[in-house]
């Protein structure tokens, strides 16, 4: 048995219901949150919605972009950029979000948890 195979896979949204460079929040079963992207690059992302300094739940409401050819989100409280592949916070090198695995399965878009 792989990693893989011992995560809980949640069908969150269907494929097409995302919309490039607009985030969207979702919700796993135990009261995660989290926040998914979809860049024009046509990769998906998926991390902790909650900015770690504000405390609030935004991060999918974020501007989405790049910075030096690598994607981000921006958080709209206090506009700290997070890289989406890793969660780590570019302004503050000691802060991080979690992230997600995240694939497409028969058309939905399945988020990973443990």
């Amino acid at each position: 048995m792989t990693a893989v195979d011992e995560l809980t896979w949640t069908a969150v949204c269907e494929f097409g219901d995302l919309e490039p460079e607009r985030g969207v929040a979702a919700l796993l079963p135990g009261g995660e949150q989290v926040a998914l992207f979809l860049t024009y690059a046509g990769t998906l992302h998926a991390l902790s919605n909650v900015d770690p300094f504000s405390g609030a739940a935004v991060l999918s409401r974020g501007i989405v972009g790049d910075r030096s050819g690598m994607p981000v989100v921006s958080s709209p409280v206090y506009k700290q950029a997070f890289d989406l592949t890793t969660g780590q916070c570019l302004d503050e090198p000691d802060v991080r979000v979690r992230t997600y695995p995240v694939v497409v399965w028969d058309g939905f878009v399945r988020v990973g948890s443990p």
